[in-house]
């Protein structure tokens, strides 16, 4: 034989092993898939969780599939039409409206869609992660924290940025939802917030560009900046070559926190149409992510009122005062939501890291600030804390967070009222099993947000209703969390529900200012843009999905 020269059965055994070794490495990327990715699978016992979310309502489903890139969504598409199933995305399922909960045919699951794709800078110094919809918030975090990336797949242009990016000082993605184990897909389909959203802003703020793959298997990949309606006419190309034409609906977006259906406004970038259509219009396959840089500095305040009045009263009195540094969060925790912490405390030890609360006050306030430094945020303090005293609140009483320490104790603190809601509604259910919380989702004007509160309070005691009432009090954002002990509860608290619904609207607010409609609030969006903003939204979807195919039952 030559030299250099291999036989033909050398050479077979040689590209076998070279098989053998890129499986291997997928297999190590990909240790945590238990079947061949783009395989569709029955909904057989070891799959029945996937018919669920965090709503607590369960779905029925024909078979499931779990993709691990843009290919593997692309293979899975053409069995789901021959069979002409519908397919219902999902991502960490942490969604709380059961936009995630299947209607039949196949479950798109893209959890496993968990990679960091490259990194970019933007002229103005901020960074542009491109990840892909599975991975979680919490993980994204972590490696942003880490300045740690998997880089084998990544471009010459990204490991540059990388370099100048660690070079630089710390960068983080502001959007904060109580769920940190979100999935990033999921944040972007209902264009998520969070406390800190009362300064930073929603999910949409953050997002720069997405790849979406149409029901048909097509793609539209949009760049903030590059596509716009003129008007509300829009167009935008696929990948094929094709031309999808359309009209932004022509209803008024409100002018509070909102995440109700889609967005539209004249002249809109067409990435927005995308940010919280909640999966109707196409699957995200990957999403450019903006970082911006990190506060040197973090505080956090809980202060503590003997009433709902002088609470109010801070709220109002803070949002209008200069300060050094302006609030970042501001959240409300009603006397029934202390009172349900003071009692999972003392019998729960899921709940014991949770402070000691003062027993003489009933009402609390949690601000949250950034800076540059201790200093800076020590002067705006100050002046909170002459405000505090002046509303009725106690200097001796307050809790002041100053380092991480303490920080994650605050935020576990602001974290447990829903986790505690859920645990009594979960034991409820051992005796009623179609038993669910009531929790509302919506948004009033400044000018609103007392009268608001005092309806949802009187009407509570006249109904006699278990509830808890907290959130983001900065944004007139608060969760009105009913607690029903039997269906008749539930449909007395549903009544109820749509009535405050209709007095939003009326007062130029939002039925869902973060967790979007999915498929249970179906009918408050309805009574917010009536018939005609319904039909515009659904010729929207036509555009996309002409045979109606994606997230079958979430907003229409």
């Amino acid at each position: 034989m030559p030299n250099g020269c291999l036989s033909r059965r050398s050479r077979i055994r040689f590209l076998g092993l070279f098989s053998f070794v890129l499986l291997w490495l997928s297999g190590l990327r990909y240790s945590h898939s238990m079947t061949t990715p783009h395989l569709i699978h029955d909904i057989a016992a070891e799959f029945t969780d996937y018919l669920r979310d965090e709503s607590r309502r369960v779905g029925q489903a024909d078979g499931i599939t779990f993709p691990t890139s843009e290919a593997d969504i692309r293979a899975a598409l053409p069995e789901a039409h021959q069979r002409h199933w519908s397919l219902t995305l999902q991502g960490a399922r942490t969604g709380i409206t059961a936009g995630a909960v299947p209607n039949g045919g196949l479950i798109l699951n893209l959890s496993r869609m968990q990679k960091i794709l490259g990194l970019r800078r933007a002229p103005n110094g901020d960074f542009i992660l491109q990840v892909e919809p599975g991975l979680t918030l919490t993980e994204l975090r972590r490696q942003i924290a880490d300045r740690s990336f998997d880089t084998i797949f990544w471009s010459k242009d990204s490991l540059l940025a990388l370099d100048a990016f660690r070079a630089a000082g710390p960068f983080f993605f502001p959007p904060d939802p109580t769920e940190a184990s979100a999935s990033i897909g999921g944040m972007v389909a209902c264009n998520a917030s969070g406390a800190c959203s009362y300064h930073y802003g929603p999910t949409r703020r953050f997002i720069e560009g997405l790849d979406v793959i149409l029901a048909d298997g097509d793609t539209v990949r949009l760049r903030r900046g590059e596509h716009r309606a003129v008007g509300r006419a829009f167009s935008v190309q696929t990948e094929s070559g094709r031309t999808l034409h359309g009209q932004i609906p022509d209803y008024s977006l409100p002018a509070v926190k909102n995440a109700s259906g889609f967005h539209a406004e004249d002249n809109m970038d067409l990435v927005d149409l995308f940010i919280g259509a909640e999966g109707t219009l196409g699957i995200i396959a990957s999403v450019e992510l903006r970082l911006i840089p990190a506060p040197a500095a973090v505080w956090g305040i809980t202060a503590f009122f003997p009433s709902l009045d002088p609470a109010v009263e801070f709220v109002a009195r803070l949002r209008l005062t200069p300060l050094a540094v302006a609030p970042i969060a501001i959240e409300f925790f009603d006397e029934h939501a202390l009172n349900l912490l003071r009692g999972q405390k003392s019998t729960n030890p899921t709940f014991a890291a949770i402070p000691d609360m003062p027993a003489a006050f009933n009402t609390a306030i949690y601000v949250e600030f950034h800076g540059p430094t201790d200093d800076v945020i020590s002067e705006a303090v100050m002046v909170l804390s002459d405000l505090m005293v002046a509303c009725g609140g106690s200097e001796e009483a307050t809790w002041i967070a100053t380092d991480s320490r303490e920080l994650d104790r605050f935020k576990k603190f602001r974290h447990a009222v829903p986790e505690a809601v859920n645990l009594l509604i979960d034991q409820r259910r051992k005796t009623e099993p179609g038993l669910t919380k009531l929790g509302t989702d919506m948004s009033v004007p400044d000018s609103d947000l007392k009268d608001i509160l005092v309806l949802y309070t009187r009407t509570l005691a006249e109904t006699g209703l278990e509830y808890v009432i907290f959130g983001h009090i900065g944004n007139n954002h608060v969760h009105v969390n009913i607690i029903p002990k039997d269906m008749a509860e539930y449909d007395k608290g549903k009544a109820l529900y749509l009535t405050w619904a209709r007095e939003v609207i009326r007062r130029g607010g939002s039925v869902s200012a973060e967790h979007g409609i999915g498929k249970l609030k179906i009918a408050l969006l309805r009574e917010m843009y009536g018939d005609a903003g319904i039909a515009a939204m659904r010729a929207v979807k036509a555009s996309f999905d002409p045979e109606g195919l994606l997230n079958r039952g979430n907003l229409f």
